[in-house]
């Protein structure tokens, strides 16, 4: 028997934004021995999705419940596709190195294509309080298609990406994790992705190499 939504385990967000932590859902993505893909089914994409609020409770159970198999498919196809090309935008930038021009298209259409299937919405205020009238964007219509997951990490990943933000991205110092993160630290000095785990085994690591000198 499969497992139900709640019982799955939750995704480390350790990245401190939601694009980041995307691209560490492919986990160990430097290990010889090969990554272990956290994203497995459309099922993965949503709660990935709903864990980062970058859709809410309603949204993901109405997308569960209605997007057939062949358009999920194809979502989780196109969301690889994008977690991809982030990766090797995001490490390039770490690394020092420019991004290919094909990774600079492919962001372009996944960017492009959040865009379009966003509407302009006119919101009143909720009664008895002393908010204003005025607009927003909203996904609308297109709340239900399949790619809505897509679409919202695209948003999400532009807005990083268009930001200074850019300049505190970080890699995991562990060489089989590199997980990426915002080094948000007093000094920019932080240097794992969770001190918890791979700090804790680099520091256990370094005990034991210094006990064998």
């Amino acid at each position: 028997m499969s497992k139900t939504r709640e019982q799955q385990p939750l995704f480390d967000l350790c990245g401190g934004h939601a694009a980041l932590d995307f691209v560490n859902s492919l986990n160990k993505r430097f290990r010889e021995g090969g990554p272990i893909e956290l994203l497995a089914d459309y099922a993965d994409l949503l709660r990935f999705a709903e864990q980062t609020t970058l859709l809410d409770t309603r949204q993901v159970r109405r997308l569960a419940n209605s997007v057939n198999p062949v358009a999920a498919a194809r979502t989780l196809r196109s969301a690889r596709e994008l977690r991809e090309t982030l990766a090797a935008a995001f490490y390039g930038s770490v690394d020092s190195h420019p991004p290919l021009p094909a990774d600079i298209r492919t962001l372009e259409r996944h960017f492009h294509s959040a865009s379009e299937h966003r509407e302009l919405r006119w919101e009143r205020p909720a009664e008895n309080s002393n908010g204003r009238s005025g607009i927003r964007w909203d996904w609308g219509r297109f709340e239900t298609s399949a790619e809505l997951p897509v679409w919202v990490l695209s948003q999400a990943a532009s807005q990083l990406m268009m930001s200074d933000a850019m300049d505190r991205i970080r890699a995991c110092g562990v060489e089989t994790c590199r997980w990426l993160f915002l080094d948000t630290s007093k000094n920019h000095t932080r240097r794992w992705c969770n001190m918890r785990v791979c700090g804790n085994r680099m520091k256990a690591r370094r005990f034991h190499a210094r006990r064998e000198e």
